[in-house]
């Protein structure tokens, strides 16, 4: 396993910076295998960052979620669209888009159990929104296969 103390000084001093500078723990990864030739895991990398007492300024960058070209359904007000890749803990999930045109994100747990979170806290779409939205989320569902 490989430890900061067979890093050295300069090595160091340039995990620093880079770390200053907004890098992710990939970046420093990466940076140490392009700069110093030092090929290490991710979790090395990790226990690098803890060892040195770096403070990563670490943003998440946004997901924007894939589309599959056939998951679009606009049989009215609400449109429906599938993730080409489900969020974590989901067996599916997709976009909603209200007819007010609020929006928010739905997804189907691995035990089938449905969520939507609105885009805007406390939102709560109308009774006629929500059928609409069921009923093109089973034709989504049925046009992936599931």
């Amino acid at each position: 396993m490989f430890s900061a103390s067979q890093l050295t000084t300069e090595q160091k001093a340039s995990l620093v910076q880079w770390a200053g500078e907004g890098a992710t723990m990939s970046d420093l990864q990466r940076r140490l295998k392009e700069d110093f030739q030092l090929g290490i895991t991710y979790m090395e990398t990790r226990m690098l960052v803890l060892d040195l007492g770096l403070e990563l300024q670490e943003t998440p960058k946004p997901v924007e979620p894939k589309v599959l070209p056939a998951a679009l359904v606009a049989t009215g007000a609400v449109s429906v669209t599938m993730d080409h890749l489900a969020l974590p803990g989901a067996l599916v999930s997709g976009r909603v888009t209200f007819s007010d045109g609020e929006t928010g994100v739905w997804m189907l747990d691995q035990s089938g159990r449905p969520g939507l979170d609105p885009d805007t806290a406390g939102y709560r779409p109308t009774q006629e929104d929500i059928q609409a939205f069921q009923q093109q989320l089973r034709t989504v569902l049925e046009k992936s296969g599931l």
